[in-house]
């Protein structure tokens, strides 16, 4: 799995973020903690999993890229449509792909 540099999270899970990410990279995160990831399909732009799902082999042979995190399911919802917002606002469209290249630009320049 890798994480992205300018990870999302959720307001309740900013508290414990540190401990939450170390859960989740040892694969002993609980049903509550969601990761936000680029969807898997192209017809979606995220995709939301419980982090004991995300553990699971089928979730970690393509290698994914965690954009978000978030304490439980309706919190992931509010970092997944800050996420698309944003996205929204920066490229006036719904590519990830560019969303992220300009987002990294920035913080090159």
């Amino acid at each position: 799995m890798r994480w992205y540099e300018h990870l999302y999270v959720g307001e309740k899970a900013v508290a414990s973020r540190y401990r939450i990410i170390q859960k989740i990279r040892r694969k002993a995160a609980d049903r509550q903690i969601h990761v936000i990831t680029p969807a898997s399909n192209g017809n979606n732009i995220l995709d939301i999993y419980s982090a004991a799902e995300f553990a699971r082999p089928h979730c970690q042979e393509r290698n994914p890229l965690i954009l978000g995190i978030a304490a439980d399911y309706w919190e992931a919802l509010s970092v997944a449509a800050r996420i698309v917002d944003e996205m929204y606002r920066t490229t006036g469209g719904f590519s990830l792909e560019e969303f992220l290249r300009q987002k990294d630009g920035e913080r090159l320049e």
